[in-house]
């Protein structure tokens, strides 16, 4: 499982996609899973010209402990934790400044996803909001599942995985996508 935490204005966010949709003349959701890998290196290009940057959680379960009795962490256990990774490494590089976390709000049940977006919040404290938010309105989400699912296609060593790291590697060389591994759950 990945989970991207990008940093990036609403404003950077909705220019950078309302370019890659007048170029590509992609219709509906923007998701990794759906897009070319020609598309894919001109969304990340945009990205990386305006400045963008994103922190990668990345957990191959597979690595984790193992829960007591044998079991392996559940899929919202592996989520909240990838989320707080990621988050996490963000909070000491904003002096601050944070001033929204979006989470997805399509991948669990929304009672569910209050309590996440609680958790995060009070990991925030005062430094930002967390909200939750549509994927399908929300420009940065749309842009992080892309990133999300390229650590995903390379983690996995899809078909695709060469390709995609050759887009990814001058960006993850200037640090402006970097990476963290969950070894363990909290």
């Amino acid at each position: 499982m990945t989970f991207s935490a990008v940093m990036l204005t609403p404003q950077a966010a909705a220019d950078i996609h309302a370019r890659f949709r007048s170029v590509t003349g992609l219709r509906g959701e923007l998701k990794g899973s759906r897009i070319s890998v020609v598309e894919r290196a001109y969304l990340l290009e945009l990205f990386d010209r305006a400045g963008g940057r994103a922190w990668v959680a990345v957990a191959e379960r597979d690595k984790l402990a193992q829960n007591p009795g044998g079991t392996l962490p559940s899929d919202l256990a592996l989520y909240t934790a990838l989320l707080n990774l990621a988050i996490g490494r963000w909070l000491p590089e904003t002096g601050g400044v944070c001033t929204d976390v979006v989470i997805d709000e399509g991948r669990y049940d929304p009672k569910i996803l209050a309590h996440v977006r609680e958790e995060i919040q009070a990991g925030l404290g005062a430094w930002g909001r967390a909200s939750l938010a549509d994927s399908k309105r929300s420009d940065g989400v749309q842009i992080a599942d892309v990133i999300a699912n390229s650590l995903f296609n390379i983690t996995i060593g899809s078909q695709r995985a060469h390709r995609i790291q050759r887009i990814l590697d001058p960006m993850l060389a200037s640090k402006a996508i970097r990476v963290a591994e969950l070894t363990q759950l909290p």
